[in-house]
């Protein structure tokens, strides 16, 4: 049998297929699936856009576990939680949307053990739990054993059995199909998307009222990191080109582990069962700097360490650049069972198994605490233009997952959190939108499906049209284009996509890293101007249409160097140390003037500030103070 490819013929775009949809899903990681599983069983007509097989995507990845105060291993409750949530944030977090989170919990883990999740089980048959950094008794009290784990495959588990619940309702999945841009109608309001075919290269218009982002993070934009490539902040650049902004862009995790050298993932899971920090003293260095928890510290705490012990000089190895985690001591049957994906990992790229001997470790860019601003429901939030005090709703767009900022993570996520985050907030988001759908009905106001001609085209359509050019002297600036040009050639290099994605990795890596200079940050702005502008007049030289990664990878860095601007600019700007935003010129926290979010908008780099919601709905307000473990 044979298969012939699609014609490589150039697409009409001035009469592009139109699909209609109550409610568009993009992305189909846990929080995409977990939506759209929900608005499909409302009985909504809904497409979920994903632009790889939706078991790619990077929830697979998720290794540790899922915060619920269950109780199963140590007295716990959602109270105890919260508190840890909160005090892990640096205080950033709002207050009301991390109390409801953590209320659901319980409830949105067992609804996944009915989904089919195989949770690893105690031997009283409970789901086991294990400890995890961060978490607390009582206030801050013992170590609680709150991480609810399917060995440490737990976001892989979590993943699969959402999408074979997608498939058992009928869910419609446009997978490998990438989404370019939001599209508005005259009257301003987002009506659609515009989606590109990746087999085949034909774009097409999904329209809906009512779209949800759920796009994942941008780990791509530091060059040591545990993302998977395809991570790349799409749903954060489309909103940023749509005028809205982005929020706490400046919070960036590293997580304490990841493979020297490389960036692979080790999860939290390994000190959770029991693994140790050592410098190349052998000593477990943790003690030092979080003396009651030791190496269950929060993430930037031990992030930091890391970093303060490699630039002492007790840094491991023949470049003495990375600390060991040492699971030696443990029972080689608990790291098989319950850490068997690590082991796997460990021996695949750092050539050690971690039954015989320490693993290499250095801290990796690994979460994007920032994003796309919402309120409680997932729906889109922005400043009122008259009222800049004010926050107002984007109509008919929502945020959910890593991509979305609510803010449940503040300045440093606990580890567990974020698979919580993005089933909580996926299932109320969806819930919210079919709440909207049905009054909609009941009221007679459900419109009418459109013309195509109502919705304003012309922006997204620019964007596809400069990927097809072969013009390298299309930038608006001809002294810029000319200077980056002259450097290039100087360099006896011809410009691509990819160089500019190597060079922007490396600016936001020395720029904007574990630890923030001032001119370190003030070098990376201008040196991503000048990135831009490279950016601005390179092209593609694949301009086929069947699986074309090119146009694909310069799509997604215009998505890329838009996040790194809004990173840089807001890590400049905030005066202090909070989470993970550690700034050198200034060690401490400052809550009298730095107790608010950040608010990036791309035109002109502007950045606006809005107040941290200290006021739960039903629990008394934590107050910010000293944070030590």
């Amino acid at each position: 049998m044979t298969h012939s490819l699609p014609q490589q013929t150039a697409q009409d775009l001035t009469n592009l297929p139109v699909q209609h949809f109550d409610a568009l899903v993009v992305g189909a990681g846990g929080a995409g699936m977990r939506a759209s599983l929900a608005l499909v069983e409302q009985g909504h007509k809904v497409a979920m856009v994903s632009k790889v097989f939706p078991t790619r995507s990077h929830t697979v990845a998720a290794q540790g576990g899922i915060n619920a105060a269950l109780g199963n291993v140590t007295p716990d409750n959602w109270q105890w939680h919260m508190y840890d949530t909160i005090k892990g944030s640096d205080y950033l977090g709002d207050q009301d949307a991390i109390e409801f989170m953590c209320q659901e919990a319980a409830e949105i883990v067992r609804e996944l053990e009915h989904f089919g999740v195989p949770f690893s089980r105690l031997e009283n048959g409970k789901i086991y739990q294990r400890a995890f950094g961060g978490q607390s008794q009582n206030y801050g009290g013992e170590q609680a054993y709150r991480t609810c784990a399917a060995a440490d495959r737990t976001g892989h588990a979590i993943l699969h059995s959402l999408y074979q619940q997608n498939l058992h309702a009928g869910t419609h999945i446009f997978e490998e199909f990438y989404v370019l841009d939001l599209i508005k109608n005259t009257e301003g309001e987002v009506n659609g998307v515009l989606v590109m075919n990746i087999h085949d290269g034909q774009y097409q218009i999904l329209k809906s009222a009512h779209i949800l982002l759920a796009t994942g993070g941008a780990g791509l934009i530091f060059r040591n990191n545990s993302n998977a490539s395809i991570n790349t902040g799409d749903g954060l650049g489309m909103v940023l080109r749509a005028g809205l902004p982005l929020q706490d862009m400046e919070f960036w995790q590293f997580h304490p582990t990841g493979v020297a050298g490389k960036g692979m993932l080790i999860s939290e899971a390994s000190r959770g069962e029991g693994g140790v920090l050592r410098n190349s003293e052998g000593e477990a260095f943790m003690a030092k700097y979080a003396p009651h928890v030791k190496d269950l510290a929060s993430r930037d705490v031990v992030s930091r360490a890391i970093a303060i012990e490699v630039k002492a000089g007790r840094g491991c190895g023949e470049n003495k650049d990375h600390v060991l985690l040492d699971l030696t001591h443990l029972d080689a049957d608990t790291i098989k069972t319950r850490l068997p994906g690590i082991r796997d990992i460990s021996m695949t790229f750092a050539g050690v198994d971690p039954v015989e001997a320490p693993m290499p470790i250095y801290p990796t860019c690994h979460y994007m605490m920032g994003g796309i601003p919402t309120d409680l429901t997932g729906q889109v939030i922005t400043p009122n233009p008259k009222k800049p005090n004010e926050q107002i709703k984007v109509k008919g767009l929502f945020a959910i997952g890593e991509c979305a900022c609510v803010s449940v993570h503040g300045a440093n996520r606990l580890g567990g959190n974020s698979l919580l985050d993005i089933v909580v907030f996926g299932r109320k988001a969806a819930l919210t939108i079919s709440e909207q759908l049905k009054q909609e009905a009941q009221n007679s106001l459900m419109l009418n499906e459109q013309d195509v001609t109502e919705l304003v085209l012309e922006p997204v359509l620019q964007r596809i049209k400069r990927w097809q050019t072969t013009n390298t002297h299309h930038s608006t600036d001809s002294n810029k284009a000319s200077q980056a040009r002259t450097s290039q050639e100087s360099a006896g290099l011809s410009d691509s996509v990819i160089q500019i994605k190597q060079a922007m990795q490396k600016i936001m890596e020395v720029g904007c890293g574990v630890f923030r200079d001032p001119e370190a940050m003030q070098q990376a702005i201008q040196q991503l101007e000048t990135l831009q502008t490279r950016l601005d007049n390179v092209t593609i030289s694949d301009h086929s249409l069947v699986f074309n990664q090119e146009r694909l990878a310069a799509y997604e860095l215009e998505n890329l160097l838009a996040i790194a601007h809004a990173t840089a600019h807001s890590a400049l700007a905030r005066t202090e140390s909070r989470g993970a935003h550690s700034r050198m010129d200034f060690e401490e926290r400052d809550d009298k003037n730095w107790l608010k979010h950040t608010l990036y908008f791309s035109e002109g780099h502007q950045l606006q500030y809005k107040p941290v919601n200290l006021t739960p709905k039903t629990h008394a307000s934590f107050e910010p103070k000293a944070r030590v473990y």
